[in-house]
């Protein structure tokens, strides 16, 4: 499938609602939850164990999204499929007094993956440039009131575009996964949520009082796509009120990361080899 129409290219001054959140496919959600996923899931697990064996690059994977949007459940459809000693999953809240005496990139650091690891943010450093704008926290930081003005988020835009090129030349490219969810579709997400005894775990009573900021996080959002969208550590905005064809998209994108790499597992050669001939025949003569 080709997935470039979901690519946010860079320096292409693109509006969000250019980005459909929905739209028909030639697939059916039986086409895709029966065949193309899994077909596709195979490929990736495949070359993600190539990864894992190999240990010579990382993937950085950001998902980002308003709530209900489906981070969690691409995780536990795509994700959580692969070979787990090679997965890191990490998730982010509200900064602890200890984060605030640090730089803002520095509580995500544990969050990196090692190499021969994927690593996952559920929610990731974005949040430093979307959260504090919405409820306007940027003044009860313990921010230096010269660092504070008019030019901060672009500041931060091009420190974080600094970060990620960082790690793509040390051997840890980054690819982002936008999930652009209409606000009717995320209501009848969250009415589930409520309605239903055995979803009333995932609801959070400030999923609701968000949604009273929605635009400010869609004029925030766009303008993150179009500052940080790069050639070396993209975005892809995925029609997000179509679940399964998101989580598909993901996949996708996901193999061709690592169809890039084109990771190897390791060979063993030379007095390697012959001590595990000699290790073989005294099994095999036992």
């Amino acid at each position: 499938m080709d997935i470039t129409k979901y690519l946010v290219k860079q320096n292409e001054n693109v509006e969000l609602s250019e980005y459909p959140t929905s739209e028909e496919t030639r697939y059916s959600d039986e086409e895709l939850r029966d065949r193309l996923i899994p077909e596709t899931l195979e490929k990736l697990q495949k070359l993600h164990l190539k990864l894992h064996a190999e240990e010579e690059k990382g993937i950085v994977v950001v998902l980002q999204a308003m709530d209900a949007a489906g981070k969690d459940e691409a995780i536990t459809f795509i994700f959580s499929k692969l070979t787990a000693q090679g997965l890191k999953v990490s998730s982010f809240k509200k900064p602890s007094k200890e984060e605030l005496g640090h730089d803002y990139l520095w509580r995500f650091r544990e969050g990196l993956p090692s190499r021969g690891q994927i690593g996952i943010f559920n929610r990731s450093y974005y949040e430093e440039v979307i959260a504090p704008r919405v409820h306007d926290l940027l003044g009860e930081t313990p921010l230096p009131d010269e660092l504070i003005d008019e030019d901060i988020w672009m500041t931060r835009y091009r420190q974080i575009n600094d970060f990620e090129r960082y790690l793509t030349e040390n051997g840890f490219p980054v690819v982002k996964f936008f999930f652009n969810m209409s606000k009717e579709e995320q209501k009848n997400r969250l009415l589930e949520r409520m309605k239903d005894p055995e979803k009333n775990w995932e609801f959070s009573f400030s999923d609701v009082e968000e949604r009273e900021h929605w635009d400010g996080y869609q004029n925030i959002f766009e303008e993150m796509l179009n500052n940080t969208s790069t050639d070396h550590a993209p975005w892809y905005a995925l029609p997000a009120d179509n679940e399964l064809f998101s989580r598909y998209i993901v996949a996708e994108a996901m193999v061709k990361v690592l169809e890039n790499i084109d990771p190897k597992f390791p060979e063993i050669s030379g007095e390697e080899r012959e001590k595990l001939d000699e290790a073989i025949k005294k099994l095999e003569q036992e």
